[in-house]
């Protein structure tokens, strides 16, 4: 779903965690979650697109 789209991240570390924040530019859906401080940027990345998709394919249902 944001295959053509922009998304927006933000990384905040909290300790031990950090908090990811993605935003589709278009919809402006968000979505945040906590992983852990030695995940890779890539994998976390990764994590919130696909929550960010759930979410905005479970808002269109």
């Amino acid at each position: 779903m944001t295959g053509e789209r922009e998304t927006l991240f933000e990384f905040r570390r909290i300790g031990r965690s950090v908090k990811v924040t993605a935003i589709d530019s278009e919809s402006l859906t968000e979505v945040s979650f906590l992983g852990p401080a030695n995940a890779g940027e890539a994998e976390l990345r990764r994590i919130a697109i696909a929550k960010l998709d759930y979410v905005m394919t479970k808002n269109r249902s």
